[in-house]
């Protein structure tokens, strides 16, 4: 007998650092389930900074005018870094010198997405920037990032050098905004409920078990989507 299937999209930024813990604590609990469920996870793009400019801007400059002052920086990007670590994750904003666009790193995750190595992707991309302090705004750093997620090297370089992806990415990100999330992390699961936010791994655990229990108990019926009958 098969397992349930539980379908969840995952709408995060790149640069966005409860994304990355919030990844964590998801997977945690997607592993505790793995026996039970089965979980598909795709990616979906949302920009926080979206009108960034192509080249980047300093980040300790950007974030600390953006949060008020430098020393409301330092006691935000503390906070996360220390959260982080709670996770396994090791954050270094000393490394990271830029706030990047992130349009083209949401580009080559919809194109990993086709190649089947999007979670591998979303999961390379976020720790160069969080932990590895690369300048995700320089295409050959992208190239290289992608290249080690398993990606097509040359392949990528040509969709940096073309403009595909472009239209889906922002078509995407659209629909997101419809949706009316303002905010990321956000989860939707089997396109019906909203989970806003990084929280913590239990908490998945709980909604996931109480969906899925749904899933398990829903009889056959005539579809329009899936034109069963």
């Amino acid at each position: 007998m098969s397992k349930p299937e539980i379908k969840i999209e995952v709408v995060s930024d790149v640069v966005c650092p409860w994304c990355y813990i919030g990844k964590r604590r998801l997977e945690k609990a997607v592993d505790q389930l793995k026996n039970d469920y089965d979980i598909k996870i795709t990616f979906s793009p949302f920009e926080l900074n979206a009108d960034m400019p192509a080249e980047g801007l300093d980040q300790k400059l950007y974030l600390s005018k953006k949060f008020g002052s430098q020393e409301r920086y330092e006691q935000i990007t503390s906070h996360v870094t220390s959260t982080a670590k709670d996770e396994g994750l090791s954050f270094d904003f000393k490394k990271q010198k830029v706030s990047p666009n992130t349009r083209d790193a949401h580009r080559v995750i919809w194109y990993a997405q086709q190649e089947g190595k999007q979670p591998a992707a979303k999961e390379a991309f976020m720790k160069a920037y969080f932990e590895e302090g690369i300048d995700l705004s320089k295409k050959e750093n992208l190239i290289t990032v992608a290249e080690k997620a398993g990606l097509n090297k040359e392949k990528v370089k040509a969709l940096l050098e073309s403009n595909d992806g472009l239209a889906e990415v922002a078509l995407a990100e659209q629909m997101n905004h419809q949706r009316g999330i303002s905010g990321v992390p956000f989860y939707i699961i089997n396109n019906k409920y909203g989970v806003s936010g990084a929280q913590p791994s239990e908490t998945f655990i709980k909604v996931l078990t109480e969906i899925g229990q749904q899933v398990t108990t829903e009889g056959e019926a005539c579809d329009i989507a899936t034109k069963d009958c």
